[in-house]
């Protein structure tokens, strides 16, 4: 009979690798942070890019893998059949939404558009009171900086509140932010059903 995992982080991150080898060392030592520590990886199910490295370096540093993947999208993503659970299913929304119920904490990596719409909404989501489990946000290389000083002049310009600003950890530290999720991961409270957000 196996353990259950000690905790269990959502990944989003892209299905390409990115020109800076800086993007794959971080997704190697997110995916291995997590393995060494009895951790369950939950991400998008694909085998290419970033998506694919975290993945990979969760199973060869022991951890388990749950991938959820579109069925519009197993040939597209490449499917990664080495996950401990692979869940095809119909559409984004029930993709998005399995991921967050079997995680404790959420952590972006770089990647595209896919990545900033996950990592919004489940920012949105947790401002609406749907959840509240911590969200990392992986500034590798800089990655995110121009992004991070958009989002503080929303405030400035009335769109936003700091406290909403609040709701996201951002650093390019991986272990730091990792241990930062998990922590606070273990203080969260139960969450509603997040298929009724959607």
């Amino acid at each position: 009979m196996h353990q259950p995992p000690a905790f269990s982080i959502c990944v989003y991150c892209g299905s390409r690798p990115g020109e800076a080898a800086a993007y794959e060392a971080a997704a190697r030592a997110v995916g291995t942070w997590i393995g060494l520590r009895g951790g369950q990886l939950v991400y998008g199910g694909g085998k290419t890019g970033l998506m694919g490295m975290v993945a990979e370096a969760t199973k060869a540093a022991g951890g388990r893998v749950v991938g959820i993947i579109p069925q519009a999208l197993v040939d597209k993503e490449l499917a990664n059949a080495a996950c401990d659970e692979l869940h095809i299913v119909t559409t984004m929304h029930e993709r998005k939404a399995m991921m967050a119920e079997r995680s404790n904490a959420f952590l972006a990596l770089p990647g595209g558009i896919g990545t900033f719409e996950e990592l919004f909404e489940v920012w949105t989501w947790r401002q609406l009171g749907y959840h509240d489990k911590p969200i990392g946000l992986l500034n590798v290389e800089g990655y995110y900086t121009n992004l991070l000083a958009f989002l503080e002049s929303t405030v400035h310009q009335g769109f936003m509140g700091a406290w909403q600003m609040d709701l996201i950890r951002s650093s390019d530290s991986p272990a730091e932010l990792l241990e930062f999720l998990v922590e606070s991961a273990g203080t969260a409270p139960e969450s509603q059903n997040l298929r009724e957000v959607i």
